[in-house]
């Protein structure tokens, strides 16, 4: 898992819930592709998210797009998009792609319209991690837009910088999502 809630509890006053979305493939399916079983994180539904005072979506990339499972869990916000339920939220999004060239950006800067129709306030971590951004040496995943692995064939962890950027992430959201609450 790239950004655990470790970043985001890091605030004090912040409160960080982790959850998973529905699997959208059959189990016999999972097990041909070589899927690793399903972690104990609870699934969340769409009329949850409105509870939320922020949220950073976290998805693998097919193809340079977000995953199907979390697309699918996407369209199924539609209520939540006709009443605007979302509407003023900060949002970000951090991501894991199979190669270097798989969509480190292109996954979140087309995932940016999900946002957008919800009204959610995209908020990208930009250069904030700061000189991690401009590493040269080690192969880090992530982009402006957000935190970001290569997960190669499912094998490979992330490395010391990519978690680093990831407990960044949900620091620097955790505390602009707390700013924005002390706000209204």
């Amino acid at each position: 898992m790239l950004v655990d809630k470790k970043g985001a509890a890091s605030v004090e006053g912040v409160e960080a819930k982790l959850w998973q979305v529905p699997e959208t493939l059959p189990g016999e399916v999972l097990g041909k592709i070589g899927a690793p079983p399903k972690s104990d994180v609870p699934i969340i539904t769409p009329d949850e998210l409105p509870e939320a005072d922020g949220l950073l979506f976290g998805f693998p990339t097919r193809f340079g797009l977000m995953a199907a499972q979390f697309k699918a869990f996407m369209d199924a916000t539609g209520g939540l998009w006709r009443t605007q339920a979302l509407a003023g939220k900060p949002a970000g999004i951090f991501y894991s792609t199979g190669s270097q060239g798989g969509g480190q950006e292109t996954t979140p800067l087309t995932s940016i319209t999900q946002l957008v129709h919800h009204g959610l306030i995209f908020v990208p971590i930009g250069y904030t991690f700061g000189a991690g951004m401009f590493e040269m040496e080690t192969v880090k995943g992530g982009s402006p837009y957000g935190a970001g692995t290569f997960a190669g064939d499912g094998s490979r962890q992330p490395t010391e910088l990519e978690l680093a950027q990831a407990f960044h992430q949900g620091k620097y959201f955790a505390g602009f999502a707390k700013k924005l609450k002390g706000s209204h």
